[in-house]
Parts: C-alpha cells; sequence; structure tokens
C-alpha cells in the first residue's frame, strides 16, 4: 500500500483542487482530507456520512458554580488569562484555557473539575471517487496533529479491508504540527505551489521538511503562466534540490467552475489543465512504481 500526500507551503495553491483530480485519476484509491482545521475537500467530492465520531483530546477546566466561593484564587494563577469572577463566580473562557489544571490544583474549595475536551468530529464517508475519511476540529481546538494520525490510521485500516493499494490525501498548509504528522511515513509528497516570491519561501520550507523526514517530493506548478520565468526558476531550485518536476498547470477559471460544480477538474475538462493533471498523474505513478528519486531530481528504476 502506497500513500501519497498533496501538500503546500501555504494556503491558496489550488492543493485541494490538484487532489481531488488524483483521486478521480486513481481509480479506487481511499481518499483522506487531513486538512482538519479548515476542510474544504468534501465540497468537490459531495461524500455520504457512513459513520461520525467524536474527537476528544486534552481536557479543559470547568468551574462548578455551587462549590465555587469567588475567592479569586485560580483568576490569580492562570497565566493563560482563562478565568475571570462574574457575579461572586469564576468563570473559565474555553477559548483561552490551555488545559494546564494549575486551577485544578490550586483550588481552595474543590470547585474545579477537569473533563475531557470535546475538540470534534472525525468522519468515514463513501464518495463517487471511493471511500473517504474527514474531520471537522472545533474553533480554536488544538491537538490537530493527533487528529491527523487518527485519520491516517483509519484510513490505512479501510484501505486494508478494500484490499485498496492507493491512499491519496489532502494535507494541511504550512509547516506546522498537522504538515508533521501528515508527512512522517508517508511514501511521496507532492507539493503544489505558484510563481510568486512568498510561494518560492514556503515551498523551500516545505521541501526542508519532507528532506528532514525523508519523504521523496516532487513539485507542481499551478497558475504558472501567470509568470512564467519565475515558474521556471522554480523549476530549476526544485531540481536543484533533488525534487521531480511533475507539470505545470496554466491559470484557468475552469477550477473555480469545477468546485462550483463539485467536480474535480479532470471530471468535467478537456482542456490544457486535465490533461496536464493527468500528464502529472503519470509522472507521480512512475515515481510510485520505479522507486525513490536520486539527488537529480530523477525517478530511481
Amino acid at each position: 500500500m502506497k500513500e501519497i500526500l498533496i501538500i503546500s507551503g501555504k494556503g491558496g495553491t489550488g492543493k485541494t483542487s490538484v487532489t481531488a483530480a488524483f483521486a478521480h485519476l486513481a481509480e479506487g484509491a481511499v481518499i483522506c482530507d487531513l486538512d482538519v482545521d479548515a476542510p474544504d475537500l468534501h465540497l468537490i467530492l459531495d461524500p455520504v456520512n457512513k459513520s461520525t465520531h467524536d474527537f476528544i483530546s486534552g481536557n479543559q477546566a470547568k468551574v462548578v458554580p455551587d462549590k465555587c466561593d469567588g475567592c479569586g484564587k485560580c483568576v490569580e494563577l492562570c497565566r493563560f488569562q482563562a478565568l475571570s469572577l462574574k457575579d461572586g463566580k469564576a468563570v473559565v473562557d474555553g477559548f483561552n484555557c490551555e488545559g494546564c489544571k494549575v486551577c485544578v490544583t490550586f483550588c481552595p474549595a474543590e470547585a474545579i473539575d477537569f473533563p475531557d475536551n470535546f475538540c470534534g468530529r472525525w468522519y468515514i464517508s463513501e464518495s463517487r471517487l471511493g471511500p473517504m475519511v474527514h474531520a471537522q476540529l472545533f474553533p480554536g481546538e488544538e491537538n490537530s496533529g493527533r487528529l491527523v494520525a487518527l485519520l491516517r490510521q483509519e484510513a490505512r485500516k479501510i484501505a486494508d479491508n478494500a484490499r485498496a493499494d492507493l491512499i491519496i490525501s489532502d494535507g494541511p498548509p504550512g509547516i506546522g504540527c498537522p504538515v508533521i504528522s501528515s508527512l512522517s511515513g508517508c511514501d511521496l509528497a507532492v507539493i503544489v505551489t505558484e510563481p510568486t516570491q512568498s510561494a518560492i519561501h514556503d515551498l523551500e520550507r516545505v521541501a526542508e521538511l519532507c528532506a528532514h523526514f525523508k519523504v521523496p517530493a516532487c513539485v507542481l506548478v499551478n497558475k504558472a503562466d501567470l509568470n512564467p520565468s519565475l515558474a521556471k526558476d522554480i523549476e530549476r531550485r526544485a531540481k536543484q534540490g533533488g525534487l521531480v518536476n511533475v507539470g505545470r498547470l496554466p491559470f484557468d477559471k475552469i477550477f473555480v467552475q469545477a468546485v462550483l460544480a463539485g467536480k474535480a477538474v479532470t471530471e468535467i475538462d478537456s482542456s490544457q489543465n486535465a490533461a496536464a493533471l493527468r500528464k502529472a498523474w503519470q509522472k507521480i505513478q512512475s515515481i510510485l512504481n520505479n522507486g525513490k528519486i536520486d539527488s537529480k531530481g530523477e525517478a530511481e528504476r
């Protein structure tokens, strides 16, 4: 079983649209949306939910009003300013509480409970392109890396049961904890970028992360025709860094039209963009089938 992760150093590069297209071209892959803070792959795939699960992680302080005598000790000790006094009782601000348990430990009246924190939900669904695992953290919640690890584990179980040989995951943007959790142990990272100076910087950061975890990586340049010279420079830098360039995508409103239609680009379009995505997918399959990427940015045979 192979696992492909589509990532980007920043949001807005077209990562999710590329993931949907690859899921369509793969035919029968298990699909996983690992962008648990702001998932949107479901907007394209329109999955039918089969099961819903609560995500419980960490703890959060909760005042028991009948026990609280309003001494203010917890307010004094909380370094995150998550507690305040209201009408003579302590009140917890859930967005600021970091679950450090200081208030619980030092409350003289033992008026603060420490229940498990309900952070969000995760789902097992069925889409027209295959089984799908996805989730949604509640606003401001943490432990997204742990939720990503849980989704990857569930995707592997589904792939094993279905005897699927491929998992395609839409990764979170950036280089933080959820990206690390998404990346470690996968077989290939596809980095979607665009020809801007900020995107080059973010590409270099996420490429360094791939190298650190020894994950082979390739680069797909979206909106390449908006700045052809910079797109060419990105490909040059990528090759120097040992990354395979799998293709360029021209700027095209078809991406927006496809999302509005709830379709992958390759499902509704036969234009240059769809052709470029198919060629990129063929190169990605070649990398997976033939081996790792060598120091010159080519697929080893």
